[in-house]
């Protein structure tokens, strides 16, 4: 279970600080696929980056599985068992896609071991398996090999932040089978930050966030009506 208490995050501004998180809680229990949602500048990207340790809180405390991990580093928090998968995946020249899957997953992984983590995110593997991570990938390419990396993890928690940011309409379809595959066969809990209504919709609960706190949380079929209903951009959800 992830627990969050009484967090916050305050950033300088010009006249004094400016709250960015206020007094968050949160439960996620394990096994669940989350779907965290809001307006912009609502503090939900900033949220996935304190549950990571890429930001620390000004105040409150974040428990994994009962234990405070609130002063952890990032890499403690990675043995822990969380992973995460920036808006805009690193790119890496000199690496093969090869490489940072048995990276990812820690181990020496056979071609064809880690072929099936390509395979599970919709690439052809022998297309890619000994391609460089750079800048002859596509952004979708990149997003799914970055899924690849957190499927071959096995962590207890993945997080994606805005997984659909920067990428094609092509690449986006795909992605969203390659998040409906792993929703089918979930071990572990995951965690996404969205706006996305197709990713929405297959989520098991929905988190609001509003102005840094919870504005809602709930199972999908009692959240997901109440985004809906109000003229929006195709794909997104508007009630904010």
């Amino acid at each position: 279970m992830l627990e969050i208490k009484d967090l916050v995050f305050d950033v300088p501004a010009e006249k004094g600080t400016k709250e960015i998180i206020r007094n968050l809680n949160l439960k996620i229990d394990d096994g669940k696929f989350v779907v965290i949602t809001g307006p912009n500048g609502g503090g939900k990207s900033t949220l996935a980056k304190l549950i990571m340790g890429i930001e620390q809180p000004t105040g409150g405390s974040i428990l994994f599985e009962g234990e405070d991990i609130t002063q952890k580093s990032i890499t403690e928090r990675a043995n822990m068992g969380i992973s995460f998968a920036f808006q805009q995946p690193v790119r890496f020249k000199g690496i093969q896609v090869l490489d940072l899957i048995r990276l990812a997953a820690g181990k020496n992984l056979s071609a064809s071991d880690a072929c099936e983590y390509l395979s599970k995110v919709g690439l052809c593997a022998k297309d890619y398996i000994n391609r460089e991570v750079n800048a002859s990938l596509s952004g979708g390419e990149l997003k799914r090999i970055e899924i690849a990396t957190v499927l071959a993890r096995g962590t207890k928690m993945s997080i994606f932040d805005e997984p659909e940011a920067g990428i094609d309409l092509w690449s986006f379809q795909n992605l969203i089978q390659v998040f409906e595959g792993i929703r089918k066969s979930i071990h572990g809990t995951v965690l996404i930050i969205s706006h996305q209504e197709r990713i929405l919709d297959i989520a098991d609960e929905i988190v609001v966030i509003r102005n840094g706190m919870v504005a809602q949380q709930g199972p999908k079929d009692m959240i997901l009506p109440s985004l809906l209903g109000t003229p929006a951009a195709i794909g997104t959800c508007s009630k904010f």
